[in-house]
Formats: C-alpha cells, sequence, structure tokens
C-alpha cells in the first residue's frame, strides 16, 4: 500500500544532541508566536537561549523586493499546471481516462497515483478502525485498572490488548499470510537469541532481512500451494490487502531494531537508567533490562497496530520505554495535530482537484509544452508525492498518539522549504532517518568514511524501496549530489566567512543549485525517471527558451532561499534550533 516511501540521509551523529520528545512531562516546548507558528511543534536539536543574532531583515528594502518577487512568481507557478489541467487543452483528451469524479465545484479529480489512491479511498474504514481500536483499549484499561490491586505505575499491562488486537488486525488484512509473517518474524527473533550478544548475530540478522526482502520480491508474498499441494486452500482468504509483502520492508525495520538493541543491550556495561532517558535520542540508545527482551515484547512492538502499515519508524527500545514510563499527551495537542493533518488533506484534495499533474505525468501528455510547463509538472509532482506521504504519516501518528505512544514526526519542513540536501533528508522522512543513523551509519564507522559510507546507505535505501534501477540510480545521484555540499561546506566553513555580508549570497547560489539538483534526483527516482528527466534536461538544455527559463527559475529560487534563511534565523532568536 505504501510502498514508495520517501528516504533519508543520515545525520552527521557528531553534531546531533538529544531531541526532546514534543509531548515529555519535563519538557516545556517553546511557543515561537507569529510566523514561526508555522514550523511542525518538535522539540529543537539544540538550544542556546542566549546566543545573539543578526538584527531582522524581514522589513529591510531587500527582502521587500524579494515579497514582490514572490507576489508574482507564487499564484503564476500555480496557475500554469491549472491551466494546463483545463478541459479545453488541447492535451486534455491524452489523459482524461485516468480522471475520476471529483466533489470539490464539480471538478474531476486526479486519483490516478495508485499509492495514495489506496490511502485516500480507504480513510474513512481507517478512521473507523482508529475509533474501534481507541474504545476497546479504553475499555480493557478500565476493566484492568478495576482488578487491579494498585494503580501501575507502567503501561506493560497493554502488551496482551496489543496482542490480541494485531492477530485480528492482520487477519484482516493479509487472511492466512499472518502464518508466513509470523514465521519470518520469530525466525529473526531465534537468531537474536541463539546469538546470546555474539558478533555473528548482528551479521545473521542483516543477511536474513535483506534475503527476505529479496525473496519478497521474487516470489510476490509466496504461495502455499507452492509449498506443497495440500496448502492450496490456505491461499483462498487472502484479507484486504492480500499484498503483504509489499509494506513488509517497514517492518523489517522493527525487525533489525529489536536485533541489534538486544544485541548491544547484551553487551552493555550499564550507564544511563531508563529513568534518567528524557530525550527521544536517549531512549533509543539506553539499553532495556534483559528481561524486556522476550518474545511477546517483540511480537506486540513490530506488529503495533497504529504503525504497522506505514511507521512513523520507532526503535523496540523507545517503544517500550514509553510503556515502562507513560508520558501525558494532551487531549489540546491531539487536536492540533489533527487541525494539521486536515489543513493537509485539504490542501492535496485542492491539487488533485484542479491540478492534473500526476496523470499528465503517467500518460506523457506534455507533447508541446515550453520548458517552462514541462518545469511546472514535473515540480508540482514532488509536491504531490511529498503530500501523499506526509498525510499517512501523520495520520498512523496521530493514531498512535492517542493510544498513548509517541514516535517521532516525519517530515519537519516543507518540500519547498529545503535548500540543503543534507538538511533535506533530515527532515523528509525523519524517524527512518534517525534509523538509519543508528543501524547502519554509526555501525559502518560515520563520518570517518563519509563517501563510502553515503554511497552504501543510499544504496541500501533504494534497494529497500524497490528491486529497481530507477531507484538504484536514484540513490547515486543523490550521494553524488551530497558531494558539493560538503565540498563547499569544507571550503567555505560558517566560523570562518559567516560574518562578512557575503557570505549569505554565496551560500543562497550555492543552495540554488541544491535545489535543482535534488528535484532532478527526485524526479529520476519517483516521478518521471531516467527517461523523464533525459526529455526534460533536453528541453531546459537545448534550447535558449529553456535557458532563459532556468535562468529566470534560479533567480526566484534564489530569492526563496534568502526567505529561508531570514525563516530559520526567526526560528532562532524564538528558540528553535534546527539542524534542517
Amino acid at each position: 500500500m505504501l510502498k514508495d516511501v520517501v528516504i533519508d540521509m543520515p545525520t552527521d551523529m557528531r553534531n546531533q544532541e538529544g531531541n526532546f520528545s514534543r509531548f515529555d512531562l519535563d519538557y516545556n516546548p517553546p511557543k515561537p508566536g507569529g510566523i514561526t507558528s508555522l514550523t511542525v511543534d518538535i522539540a529543537a536539536s539544540s538550544r542556546i537561549p542566549n546566543e545573539p543574532r543578526p538584527p531582522q531583515r524581514w522589513k529591510t528594502p531587500e527582502f521587500v523586493f524579494y515579497y514582490v518577487v514572490a507576489l508574482f512568481a507564487i499564484p503564476f507557478m500555480a496557475w500554469v499546471p491549472i491551466h494546463l489541467s483545463s478541459p479545453l487543452h488541447p492535451n486534455y483528451p491524452y489523459y482524461r481516462h485516468r480522471l475520476s469524479p471529483g466533489w470539490m465545484f464539480g471538478r474531476e479529480v486526479d486519483n490516478s497515483d495508485t499509492q495514495y489512491r489506496s490511502f485516500r479511498n480507504n480513510i474513512l474504514p481507517l478512521s473507523l478502525l482508529v475509533l474501534l481500536f481507541i474504545a476497546l483499549k479504553y475499555i480493557y484499561t478500565r476493566s484492568v485498572l478495576r482488578s487491579a490491586s494498585s494503580i501501575p505505575s507502567d503501561k506493560l499491562y497493554l502488551i496482551p490488548f496489543f496482542l490480541a488486537f494485531s492477530a485480528l488486525y492482520l487477519i484482516g488484512l493479509h487472511g492466512t499470510s499472518i502464518f508466513k509473517i509470523i514465521f519470518i518474524l520469530t525466525t529473526n527473533y531465534w537468531i537474536a537469541k541463539t546469538s546470546r550478544g555474539s558478533r555473528m548475530g548482528p551479521l545473521l540478522t542483516w543477511i536474513f532481512n535483506v534475503l527476505v526482502l529479496f525473496a519478497n520480491d521474487i516470489y510476490g508474498g509466496y504461495r502455499y500451494a507452492n509449498f506443497h499441494p495440500s496448502l492450496e486452500v490456505l491461499d483462498a482468504f487472502q484479507g484486504i490487502y492480500p499484498r503483504w509483502h509489499i509494506n513488509f520492508n517497514i517492518t523489517m525495520l522493527r525487525l533489525v531494531s529489536f536485533n541489534m538493541d538486544y544485541y548491544w543491550a547484551h553487551n552493555s556495561r550499564g550507564g544511563e537508567s531508563l529513568s534518567s532517558a528524557s530525550t527521544e535520542k536517549q531512549r533509543a540508545n539506553t539499553p532495556l533490562p534483559l528481561e524486556d527482551y522476550t518474545y511477546w515484547n517483540y511480537i506486540a512492538y513490530v506488529l503495533y497496530p497504529p504503525l504497522y502499515i506505514a511507521g512513523p519508524i520507532l526503535t523496540f527500545n523507545n517503544f517500550m520505554w514509553q510503556l515502562h514510563h507513560p508520558t501525558d499527551i494532551p487531549i489540546r495537542a491531539q487536536i492540533r495535530y489533527l487541525v494539521r493533518f486536515l489543513v493537509s488533506l485539504l490542501t492535496m484534495e485542492s491539487i488533485l482537484h484542479y491540478m492534473y499533474v500526476v496523470a499528465i505525468k503517467d500518460a506523457k501528455a506534455w507533447q508541446g509544452y515550453t520548458p517552462l510547463e514541462m518545469s511546472l509538472i514535473g515540480f508540482w509532482n514532488l509536491i504531490v508525492v511529498w503530500l501523499k506521504l506526509l498525510l499517512p504519516w501523520r495520520f498512523f501518528r496521530l493514531w498512535s498518539l492517542a493510544c498513548g505512544i509517541d514516535p517521532p514526526e516525519n517530515m519537519v519542513r516543507c518540500v519547498v522549504n529545503n535548500y540543503s540536501t543534507l538538511g533535506f533528508w533530515r527532515s523528509w522522512h525523519r524517524s527512518y532517518n534517525l534509523w538509519v543513523v543508528r543501524y547502519i551509519y554509526i555501525p559502518l564507522g560515520g563520518t570517518k568514511n563519509t563517501a563510502l559510507t553515503t554511497a552504501l546507505i543510499f544504496s541500501f535505501v533504494a534497494l529497500w524501496h524497490d528491486l529497481s534501477f530507477r531507484l538504484l540510480a536514484w540513490g547515486w545521484l543523490v550521494t553524488l549530489f551530497i558531494l558539493p555540499e560538503l565540498l563547499a561546506r569544507y571550503l567555505l566553513p560558517q566560523t570562518q566567512y559567516g560574518q562578512f555580508s557575503w557570505y549569505r549570497h554565496v551560500c543562497a547560489i550555492g543552495g540554488v543549485f541544491n535545489m535543482l539538483m535534488m528535484a532532478s534526483a527526485n524526479l529520476v527516482g519517483f516521478v518521471i525517471g531516467t527517461e523523464g528527466i533525459m526529455y526534460m534536461a533536453s528541453q531546459i538544455l537545448g534550447t535558449w527558451q529553456g535557458f532563459r527559463f532556468l535562468l529566470a527559475a534560479s533567480c526566484i529560487i534564489f530569492v526563496g532561499i534568502q526567505l529561508m534563511f531570514e525563516y530559520r534565523e526567526e526560528e532562532m532568536r524564538k528558540g528553535v534550533y534546527r539542524r534542517c
């Protein structure tokens, strides 16, 4: 259902501070106010309350000019795809068959993206499932507390409820394929336990899980009849979503998390206690007592219903910590999060009703388009990719918050509010980024082998998404495009040149190249592929009209980056410090 989950570049752990959970009892989040109230409300990666910041530039003549440019550029960027989506446009017949009846002002809707359609068409059933889960959890909790002699300080009593609901949940989703899933999960658990903290544990864990990913793809989730003809009867009941192997990629991350956390716990020499692990990073890094790494805790974690389908990705240590030390997630905060989700959903619906960019892209109905029109079709396809991932992630995270478990937030920056390649991957699929850092980046040496580690990580991440050359090409392009930023940071460090007035503008020029390269890489990986990007490049670079457009677009991106710079400065003036 949610296979093509876009991935993340690992962060430099030498500079990564602990991230306070938004709802930790001992955490008082800043109240930015003003424009920075639009910032996604997660804890900052560091806080320097009295650090001096440059004076505001919002009211300077330079920024007044930027506002004028934005006032004309942004509406024009929206008008072009709306114009191309008109039924009166000559190319409309080429993609009309991909449109569906809509509900917004008599417009048709572009519901042609298979991945998002599976979520959009099931929002109501999923919402009813969430309400059922919460109601049953409430009833179960009341019955447990009523029969208990004293009120427990933890929520470990929820493990049986999670197990029972997960069993029913998986049977409904995947039918008899639940036996295949349990077999894989049990084998992975057996690897962890029989290794008993030896170095063979991580090695066998990775070999097993990578082989499972390849086997799932090659054999399409397997059929019982292929094992033995007498088992063919089990293939009859496949559930409402029989392709369980598609979203098993997400499950695989939890299998690795448990085994690696158990390995490190076995080899831990003590240190920080669970009660002092108040930050997101500390909760993931602090080993649990070995008696917590049981089979039933493991199954409850891997199959935890709110996060099973698409994440966000939560480590085993963090999951169990939050059961040991329940935190208060205020209803008001959950309502704010729900409103944010609904606004994002309405934004997506508006785009799908007025910009048929996905249908145009899939039908390759761009004959006669100018370089400007071709580029904006690609740009709005990237916006759709961002929203189609953001919406499921926020839906399932909201479900988890309603159940008292706070997973990491994904997509903490808008897709067009990124000028740094490294920062982009940190803010996109953030929970996956944290997983990659903990279980791949640091074990491979981190910054000691940056280039090699980056290439290996993005190759793995590409293949984890899909065993295709297009995604592999995407991974290699991303690795290549990160190198210029690393080189620029080395040659022009902010600590040495940041006080000069020209430095901000040079950084903005570098940001323009970063954004063009990031857009190109993601168009290859998730929108139009290598063939489409070659056609677009020929239209832009092969004609004088295309070159003029590229020059104008670069100038507009430069303006946008200056506004991004000042937005981040405003965040820091309000006490919000991020590395993206």
